[in-house]
């Protein structure tokens, strides 16, 4: 048997008004694309990323750069310094280079690691990020394997990550005759991302900074407290200092690079590094030979695009070539299609 409507209570009320807005009655818009509409975007949109393209690898190319790898240089230190008996070993060498062509500009100082991998999900989980906000310097939960030390003390900073931070001095002099040597002036400032400086990493609130680290100890691969990093700069110090939140950031890769110095432009390197002979000062720290890897220092400047990174380029003009491939393909058959219905008509 067949039931009304109006047999159910309230059903009425339910229902949409019978509008053309709600009924979905309105008219509508289909669009119809022909060839002609589509192909011209297809080739504006291909030209665009070949022309960014050309012009990031051109700007790659401008990047005067110059990478020294200083792990064989410095085998002596090496064998010295990466013996666990030796820990507290002082060990420098001079690695001698030279720089063919003035590198213009802001003058960029990185560390470079080779086969080391910061991307290992316990390596990069092994932080508290409480702790390093300077809100509970006791608090070293998933901070495991260095949690406490032997007596059970907490450490500050906690985890995997700081523990293995790099910590190899680097200088450079500058030889403009040879028996002149000049100090560049290097600025430790400015080399971290500003979110992580001012929001990531925080002190505690003391006017004393050892003693608010009262009650913790220091990494066991570290030769210094967190709050004795920098005994030229007070402000560098604790959680705040850049050496320490660059080495936070972690690499997705194992062979990476992360920003040491950056050259003060100031009496002769106002304009840059001139060419001429250099050297680095290293006092070596950092074991590398354990894990087969390498340490190199690298020198660069940069332009709009960023570094000496080829890859962007190379991947625009790859994604306009195929875009490109696309739309003269799309013509081409078109034009067949076109040609054909000619001669049916015909």
């Amino acid at each position: 048997m067949e039931r009304n409507s109006n047999d159910v209570p309230g059903l009425l009320s339910r229902m949409p008004d019978n509008t053309a807005f709600k009924q979905q009655r309105l008219p509508a818009w289909r669009s119809h694309l022909t060839a002609w509409a589509v192909l011209p975007g297809f080739f504006t949109t291909g030209a665009f990323f070949l022309g960014m393209g050309i012009l990031l690898i051109l700007s790659a190319k401008s990047v005067k750069e110059i990478e020294i790898t200083y792990t064989s240089m410095c085998s002596n230190c090496a064998k010295l310094r990466e013996n666990a008996s030796n820990f507290y070993k002082e060990c420098t060498c001079s690695v001698p280079f030279f720089i063919p062509e003035k590198m213009p500009g802001n003058v960029y100082m990185y560390y470079k690691l080779h086969n080391f991998y910061q991307n290992l999900r316990r390596y990069t989980i092994s932080r508290n990020n409480r702790q390093l906000l300077g809100e509970d310097i006791t608090n070293v939960e998933n901070c495991a394997p260095f949690q406490r030390d032997s007596n059970g003390i907490p450490i500050a900073p906690c985890g995997a990550i700081a523990n293995s931070m790099f910590n190899d001095t680097i200088l450079l002099s500058y030889y403009p005759h040879s028996s002149t040597r000049i100090n560049v002036p290097l600025l430790s400032s400015g080399i971290t991302w500003w979110t992580d400086k001012h929001i990531k990493f925080q002190n505690p609130r003391s006017n004393n900074l050892p003693s608010a680290f009262t009650g913790t100890t220091k990494p066991p691969y570290w030769r210094k407290p967190v709050y004795q990093l920098d005994p030229e700069n007070p402000e560098n110090n604790g959680f705040l200092n850049n050496d320490f939140i660059v080495w936070m950031r972690v690499a997705a890769l194992p062979t990476f690079k992360k920003l040491y110095r950056r050259i003060h432009r100031t009496g002769p390197f106002a304009n840059g590094l001139p060419a001429g002979n250099y050297s680095f000062d290293i006092a070596y720290n950092f074991p590398v030979t354990v894990f087969k890897g390498e340490k190199g220092v690298v020198l660069s400047t940069v332009t709009w695009s960023g570094g000496s990174n080829l890859f962007l380029g190379i991947a625009y003009l790859t994604t306009g070539a195929v875009i490109w491939l696309a739309a003269f393909s799309m013509t081409a058959v078109h034009l067949k299609m076109k040609k054909r219905n000619i001669v049916s008509e015909s």
